[in-house]
């Protein structure tokens, strides 16, 4: 009795996939090695597992081999010859200065001119162009100029709030500077406490100075009476030398 015939699919279950892997990847290596035997050919095969696991066999050398088959590709698919080549290059030189000539057309009818050539219909495609694009420079102008203007009412409100608080600073300065309570005494360089005690201060000024002009009109009434009376002595000695003469 004939095994069934196996459908050609992924087995799924990994214990039965593995041990399949194994016997037919050992049935292959024998069958190339006796490919090679009966045939005289040269055979080389390459075999990775699911895991990454190498498995080769060649009847020569693998290298040898794939340097061989690397040659025959050469062959069967020759490179381009050195003229071909030399002509795919001009042919793409030639597509991009036909290309560059256009934009440069294009570029100087956008400036209005060269414009002989272009029939009615193309200068009213033209103008529609242009008139798309001066519109879109618009609005985008209109954008940057909104965008700046917020920038300068947000700057203008900063230095709006700096002036306010800058006003209370100098407002509070004034005040303290003009408090009823403080004055600058300039001959002591520094603020006195107005009311009693500078009503005192100066009362002990004025004390102090009169008693130094009393003091001063005192010593100049004894001086004088003292000259007096020194002149009146020497007035009577010398009358008293006279008469007893």
């Amino acid at each position: 009795m004939g095994r069934g015939k196996i459908e050609i699919k992924k087995i799924e279950n990994l214990n039965s996939r593995q041990v399949t892997f194994s016997k037919r990847r050992s049935g292959l290596l024998k069958k190339a090695k006796e490919l090679s035997v009966l045939c005289d050919a040269e055979v080389a095969v390459i075999i990775f597992s699911s895991t990454g696991k190498l498995y080769e066999f060649s009847n020569t050398s693998m290298e040898h081999t794939l340097s061989r088959y690397s040659r025959g590709l050469e062959m069967d698919y020759p490179q381009h010859s050195s003229d071909d080549l030399a002509v795919e290059a001009q042919d793409d030189v030639n597509a991009l200065k036909n290309e560059l000539a256009k934009l440069r057309v294009a570029y100087l009818r956008m400036l209005g001119k060269d414009l002989e050539d272009l029939s009615l219909k193309e200068l009213q495609i033209l103008e529609d162009q242009m008139s798309e694009g001066i519109l879109a420079v618009k609005d985008k102008k209109e954008e940057v100029l909104l965008e700046q203007l917020k920038k300068s009412k947000i700057q203008e409100q900063k230095a709006l709030l700096e002036n306010e608080a800058l006003r209370k600073q100098l407002d509070e300065i004034r005040r303290t500077c003009k408090s009823p309570f403080l004055e600058f005494n300039p001959l002591e360089k520094k603020f006195l406490l107005s009311g009693s005690k500078a009503v005192s201060t100066s009362a002990s000024e004025e004390n102090e100075h009169s008693d130094t002009s009393l003091h001063l009109g005192l010593s100049t009434e004894v001086h004088r009476k003292r000259k007096s009376q020194k002149i009146d002595h020497t007035c009577n000695d010398s009358g008293s030398q006279v008469a007893s003469e």
